[in-house]
């Protein structure tokens, strides 16, 4: 569980301190990137959701047992780029540079289904788990 809190909580903090300073640099990103923002509703939709999704992080991270099936959602969140990016990079309609960018979101993919496959189900508590350690050993004898 502890995991799966560190990842989370990496993620949520990382992501906003990616994604936050977007809201500032349109016209910047605009210029550097042809074609330039013809749609800033779908750039500023984009930013939003994407640092919504991070506070999601930090929500998994406040408590991994009870928002452990989000994590399955959080996983797709990480393969919509960064398995999208790989493909388009091999139709030639991504640069290389995005690319490389991508595998950020992979690595944090992975981590989210390590985080999902660590985390119990339910919590334990300390009566059933000694209760469950009491009859395996009464069972070796």
């Amino acid at each position: 569980m502890q995991f799966a809190r560190r990842v989370f909580l990496a993620a949520g903090i990382y992501g906003l301190l990616v994604v936050a300073p977007m809201y500032l640099l349109e016209s910047r990103i605009s210029e550097q990137q042809p074609p330039p923002i013809t749609h800033p509703e779908y750039f500023y939709g984009f930013v939003g959701l994407a640092a919504v999704w991070q506070l999601v992080f930090l929500l998994i991270a406040s408590r991994p047992i009870k928002y452990r099936t989000l994590m399955l959602f959080a996983i797709f969140e990480k393969a919509s780029f960064g398995l999208a990016v790989p493909i388009l990079f091999a139709m030639g309609r991504a640069p290389f540079a995005i690319l490389i960018v991508s595998t950020i979101d992979l690595v944090w993919l992975v981590l989210f289904a390590i985080a999902y496959g660590k985390t119990p189900d339910r919590e334990v508590s300390n009566y059933a788990e000694t209760s469950a350690r009491h009859e395996d050993t009464k069972t070796r004898r």
